[in-house]
């Protein structure tokens, strides 16, 4: 009985967040109310307050679950990762599976469509950013606890989380107002970006972009 207790929670609260994503993809976030989502779900405002704290709670649920993926993918990086490497490599990595993991609560696509949403939208914005402050907060401190470095004394963990996530949302400003909506595009804009940023931050900007250089090993391009 408790098995099949816990897949009707499971499907009523992803009957909720999907039908919360849908109203604000095609009606707006300000212009749905708790009652429209309870109402499309066919259950009561009383249960869609058992699953979620606020519109904005559901409006957020699968971003916090991707945020959790990141950040255990940053734990398990091999400590020889030198710091930028591992959030890379983690935001590569937690990529890879996320889509899976969505795929079971909502259609992957629904997700990326509610992003543009977001900045589409002030509240939801605002929220972004305030979340997205938190969670540089968090990695920071595991890539302290990583290199063996106090926080509070050694400011490189929150300069290289800060310009990381200054380039997370870079790309998905840039990706947001493109053709291209799917998962692949946003990681490969994030990732062309993320290959710019120590050549930006130490390189002669003179000598142009590292893209319009000529590669001096090109032949690790072409398949074998």
């Amino acid at each position: 009985m408790g098995g099949l207790r816990e897949l009707k929670k499971q499907r009523t609260r992803d009957l909720l967040l999907r039908s919360a994503l849908e109203l604000f993809t095609e009606h707006g976030y300000e212009e749905t109310t708790v009652d429209d989502i309870a109402e499309a779900a066919d259950v009561s405002q009383r249960t869609f307050f058992r699953y979620f704290a606020s519109k904005e709670d559901a409006a957020f649920y699968v971003a916090r679950l991707a945020e959790a993926r990141f950040v255990e993918a940053v734990h398990a990086r091999p400590p020889e990762d030198a710091p930028l490497d591992a959030l890379r490599m983690a935001l590569v990595e937690s990529w890879n599976t996320i889509g899976e993991a969505i795929g079971r609560l909502i259609p992957v696509e629904l997700h990326m469509r509610f992003y543009r949403v977001v900045e589409s939208t002030p509240a939801l914005l605002a929220a972004h950013l305030r979340r997205a402050t938190e969670l540089e907060e968090e990695i920071a401190r595991v890539v302290a606890a990583r290199e063996g470095l106090d926080l509070d004394r050694d400011p490189r963990p929150r300069v290289l989380v800060a310009v990381f996530g200054a380039v997370m949302r870079v790309t998905e400003r840039l990706w947001s107002a493109g053709d291209d909506a799917s998962p692949a595009a946003l990681r490969d804009l994030t990732a062309s970006y993320l290959d710019h940023v120590a050549p930006a931050l130490t390189g002669n900007w003179r000598e142009g972009p590292v893209a319009d250089r000529a590669d001096p090993t090109p032949e690790r391009h072409t398949e074998t």
